[in-house]
Order: structure tokens, then sequence, then C-alpha cells
């Protein structure tokens, strides 16, 4: 009998495990609704069964029209106007019916001041550069929109300024209410959301054949640190491959054009991603990460990885600084050691302070121990010339290779 209810209990707990995705989602979307009631963008807060209906053009526009620098609250101007002058009504029907996650990101890229994206493409667009955090379905619910244009606030426009600052010039907040989106410090969530769309998987091959036939040699990491497709990553991570190419969040494949900058002995590269993908699709630009020039690091602070480990998927973790000044034989430079988990495939990957700046490049890990991980730092970078012509990996593979049989 004891048995058979330790069972219950058991199947019981379960249950409630499996439960929580969408009380969990629910959950988001109120507190997206409550962040966009503190800064006066709606009313007020919807009752939860109201944020799993469809949400309207109508309510997407009323929305965009208080983000919109191009009007102020005192212009006469109705919501079913500001949707139509978007051509809603006339691309897709109805501005009472559901609006999609293509329109939405279509408009917000476009206040954003991204000319030239259409509605088909502009979710993948908005994934590529980190304006939206996760895919959505083709039709959105109202807690989808407020969670859409919650994590929108924070995205700068083409002229550095995040969104949530059109909200202050307008009068409809102060500096004040807008200071929680930017919190000094970032926690795990936030660097995921704000910085793994810079992070990408690096398949590497050592031979055209394997290339063309795409047996992958060697997995690893890298990270974009311009918008213009440089990216930083580890020098073991490319040695010997002719052909190497970078896979984003979104799914999209671009290959390793050349080798701006390497360095065998800190164990870092520079390479500049092409721009167009394998598919043939352009990006304009790419979402990327900021180096810190003068990391101020101390043990026992707070660090974050993100990389693709085992290239199943990108994936953060965090931990702490146990040594700032590590000497090891992976790098000519004093390495981090730190306790945020890496695996194979990880190398190349970024190290993240609580800030959300590069500190270092996930290398290595020490298997006779637990949670140590080697990252080098990634200041060496900063002195390259990011502008010289480069060489492929090829060219780089063939003039490793004249060195070793000189030697």
């Amino acid at each position: 009998m004891k048995k058979q209810l330790f069972s219950l209990l058991c199947a019981f707990a379960l249950l409630l495990c499996a439960a929580p995705s969408a009380s969990a989602l629910e959950g988001e979307s109120l507190a997206a609704a409550k962040t966009l009631a503190d800064l006066h963008l709606i009313d007020a807060l919807p009752s939860a069964k109201d944020l799993e209906n469809p949400a309207s053009r109508l309510q997407a526009a009323e929305l965009l029209m208080r983000l919109d620098d191009s009007l102020q609250p005192s212009q006469n101007i109705s919501p079913q106007d500001y949707a139509s002058s978007r051509e809603w009504d006339i691309l897709f029907g109805g501005l009472k019916e559901a609006v999609s996650a293509g329109e939405l990101c279509g408009a917000l890229l476009h206040l954003l001041g991204y000319e030239g994206v259409d509605y088909e493409s502009a979710p993948l667009f908005a994934r590529r550069v980190g304006l939206i955090t996760h895919n959505y379905g083709p039709l959105l619910s109202l807690g989808s929109l407020f969670q859409l244009i919650r994590d929108a606030l924070i995205f700068p426009d083409k002229g550095g300024s995040a969104l949530a600052q059109r909200l202050v010039k307008k009068g409809l907040c102060t500096q004040e209410d807008i200071q929680p989106l930017f919190p000094e410090e970032l926690n795990a969530r936030q660097i995921a959301d704000r910085h793994m769309a810079a992070v990408f998987r690096l398949d590497s091959y050592q031979s055209e054949e394997n290339y063309k036939t795409g047996r992958v040699d060697d997995l690893a990491s890298g990270f974009f640190v311009s918008p213009d497709g440089l990216a930083l990553t580890n020098y073991h991570s490319i040695h010997g491959a002719v052909q190497s190419t970078a896979t984003l969040l979104t799914g999209e494949c671009f290959a390793v054009e050349k080798v701006v900058f390497c360095d065998p002995g800190a164990d870092l590269a520079l390479l500049q991603i092409s721009k167009t993908s394998t598919d043939g699709l352009t990006a304009p630009f790419f979402s990327f990460l900021e180096l810190a020039e003068t990391p101020d690091l101390r043990t026992g602070d707070q660090v974050y990885t993100i990389g693709a480990p085992l290239g199943i998927t990108l994936a953060v973790s965090s931990g702490i600084i146990s040594n700032t000044a590590l000497r090891t034989s992976i790098s000519a430079y004093s390495c981090i050691l730190n306790t945020a988990d890496i695996s194979r495939g990880s190398s190349g990957g970024a190290l993240l302070n609580s800030y959300g700046h590069v500190i270092g490049v996930t290398s290595g890990a020490y298997e006779a121990g637990n949670n140590l991980y080697i990252s080098i730092p990634a200041a060496p970078v900063l002195k390259a010339d990011w502008n010289a012509e480069g060489n492929t990996l090829a060219e780089i593979a063939e003039n490793m290779a004249n060195l070793q049989k000189i030697e």
C-alpha cells in the first residue's frame, strides 16, 4: 500500500513538473503587461484570459503610435488611420483581425530605422539581430504582443538610442520609469535574451570533399564583434580547415570568407563572415558583442558563457571567476579560470561579465578537475588591424603546413 501511495505521489509530482509551460508563459505575459502599464503604454492590466486572445492590428497600432517619435501625443490621428498608413488593411485584410509576427516585426524595424525589410522576412531578420528573443507563431496573442513590445523597448535604433528613450522624450514617462529596463548588471536570462543572437556554431572542414559532402571535421563556436560580420573564435577551432561555416541561432548558415587576424600562440582568430547565406539570402548586418577594453577582473566575479556545446544548440551557462591570471600551455597569455560550464564544441565561444561585455574566449577545461574551465582574454584582438586584407582558410592552412615543414 505504501509503495502504491509513493508511486501515485511520484506520478502527481511528474504531472506538476510537466504542466508549468503554459503557466510560465502566462506569467511572462502578465509581467510584460505590467511593464507596459507602468510605462503608460497600456491603460490597464488585462486578465489572464484576455492575454490568450488574439491581438488585433488596432491593438498593435495603438502601441506603435506611442513608440513612433514622428508622432506627438497632441497629434490627432486614430489607430485606424495609423494602421491604414502601414497598409495593413490593404495587404492583410481587416484591422480588427489578428496581427502577425511579421507585421509587427516589420513595423518595429521601420520605427528603428531599418528600411527595406518586408513583412515576410521581418521575423527572421528581427531574430537574427536580437530584436526578438524567440520564435512566435504566425499570429500573435495579446500576451505575445506585450512580450514582443517589452523586449523591443531596450533595442537600439540606428542612431544607437533605445526605443524606450522615445517614451521619455514624448513625455509618456520619466527616465526613472524606464530605468528598470536597463539594470547595471544582467542576470542569466537577460544575457541570453540580449546576446545569444550574436553567437554561432562554427563547423570546419579539412578538405573540399568533406565540405561538399557536409562531413564536419571540427565543431566549435564563435561570435560576432562587429555588425558587418567580423567574428572572434579560437585559432585551434580553424586550424587545418580549408572551409568553415557559421550557423546562427536562426538556423541560417554563412561561410567564413577569410581570416583577418590570427595568433596561434594566443589561440585567437578574427574572421570575416560572409553577408550572404548559403541559401543566397543577404544579411545587411549582424547582432554583435562588445569587447571589454580593460576588463577589471576579480576572483569571485559573476561570468556567463555562450557557445554551442557538442554542436547541438547554443547554450548559456553561469559561474564565477576562480583565477584571473592562470598560466597554461594553451595560450601565450595569462588565462581566466572560471566555473561557467563549457563542453566540446564550446571552443571559441564568449565569456561575458555581468555587464554583457566579452572578457574572454572559451577555450578548454581541466579534464581531471571539476568546474575548471579556461578562457583566453580577448584583449590581443583589440590591438589587431580589423581592416587587414587577410587570407582565406585554405591559404592559412597551407602557410602553416609550410612552416611546419621548414621546422
